[in-house]
């Protein structure tokens, strides 16, 4: 997950469509496409979370109808991702990353790129995701939040995305990992295809894209750190609206009950 949320740049496309599951280096990756590139990515995981509530509100929707059942749902699918990829030249995370048939009849010409990592290391790490966006309470403690009182449906229909793509959605398995990639084979043609793995470097990437070996650093990001981090920080946030509103009422309360005494 990436520190900030990136905003569109007029005139920019998808050229790459990031096929990785999450805790595969996605926020390293799309901070790498930010640099090779020159242009804003839109990571799935910052976006929905600290951008505007507009685009968790559209993800919910696209993703209740989705898979779609009629011509409507189909048209209104594709309204979502032209809207909130519009001026973006990359996208990464869920749940783009289990719409990929969806976005290459968008972007036909856009590279898939699936961040890859060591199968068993990504089910550890994925229990880490799953305890933070799960917690029984964040759908009271976030209810004051203008965007994240929408997470817990956002992460709902997140599960029926993985159902249907791979069976129950936690806890993640081997068996989910084994699914997505099937599932990339079996939706994208084999020369559009690159598994990378975000240890590898700047090497394997720029000669992908045909791009130079940039001067800086291949950019390391900590996600399951930044989840926990973001989950606390949202926990902390609500609690305090929450404790301003009880505070709000029970003076208002008093106000009441000390004027009819």
């Amino acid at each position: 997950m990436g520190a900030q949320p990136s905003s569109p740049k007029p005139d920019t496309t998808i050229q790459v469509i990031g096929a990785g599951l999450p805790r595969t280096g996605t926020a390293s990756f799309s901070l790498a496409l930010n640099i090779l590139l020159d242009a804003p990515v839109y990571h799935g995981g910052t976006q929905a979370t600290l951008g505007p509530p507009s685009h968790i509100q559209a993800w919910i929707d696209l993703l209740s109808r989705w898979p779609p059942h009629s011509p409507s749902d189909t048209r209104t699918i594709q309204t979502h991702l032209q809207n909130r990829l519009d001026g973006y030249a990359a996208v990464t995370d869920s749940p783009c990353n289990g719409l990929i048939p969806e976005l290459l009849t968008l972007f036909p010409n856009a590279m898939v790129i699936c961040t890859t990592r060591d199968p068993d290391a990504w089910v550890k790490s994925m229990a880490t995701v799953s305890n933070a966006a799960t917690l029984w309470f964040l759908r009271f403690v976030l209810f004051w939040l203008p965007g994240m009182r929408h997470f817990p449906a956002y992460i709902d229909v997140l599960r029926k995305q993985w159902i249907v793509l791979y069976g129950q959605p936690e806890p993640a398995t081997r068996e989910h990992w084994d699914r997505h990639m099937a599932y990339l084979k079996r939706t994208v043609p084999e020369d559009r295809l690159v598994f990378f793995d975000v240890k590898d470097g700047w090497e394997p990437l720029c000669k992908v894209l045909g791009r130079d070996v940039p001067g800086v650093e291949f950019p390391r990001i900590n996600d399951g750190k930044a989840i926990e981090e973001l989950t606390m920080k949202f926990i902390v946030k609500g609690l305090v609206r929450w404790g301003a509103v009880l505070l709000t009422a029970g003076v208002g309360v008093a106000s009441v009950v000390y004027a009819r005494t």
